[in-house]
């Protein structure tokens, strides 16, 4: 899956535990009408790749849906969901991705054309 927006918010790599397990969050905010604020989270040598950018960018973020269950010690089950981050990537304003068509030549840049006959009629089409 993947998410598009704006990134709000890059956070600090935390490390947490005995094991040395690593994390990092991202915020980003999709543009839509009812923008929404997604955070997203990046584990061990992921985090690095948050490195590479800062609040304000536009991104498209490859994302997986983890969920756990815990058991608490007076027997009560809880479940957790994460939306955790793989890959991101910079995306380029709407005019660098060449989504503006190229502008067309002038009319007089294509020479007339002289290679037909009069007997052809005005509806005939060439196929």
């Amino acid at each position: 899956m993947e998410v598009q927006g704006k990134i709000k918010l890059v956070g600090v790599t935390e490390t947490v535990g005995n094991n040395g397990f690593r994390k990092r969050d991202v915020v980003v905010t999709t543009e839509e009408q009812y923008p929404q604020h997604i955070s997203i989270q990046f584990v061990q040598d992921k985090c690095d790749l948050l490195n590479a950018y800062q609040p304000g960018q536009d991104v498209k973020i490859s994302i997986n849906l983890r969920g756990r269950e815990w058991v608490s010690p007076q027997g009560e089950t809880r479940y957790f969901n994460t939306i955790q981050g793989w890959r991101i990537e910079a995306l380029q304003p709407a005019a660098a991705q060449g989504s503006v068509p190229p502008p067309m030549p002038p009319a007089d840049a294509f020479e007339p054309a002289t290679n037909f006959s009069n007997d052809q009629k005005e509806d005939d089409l060439p196929f």
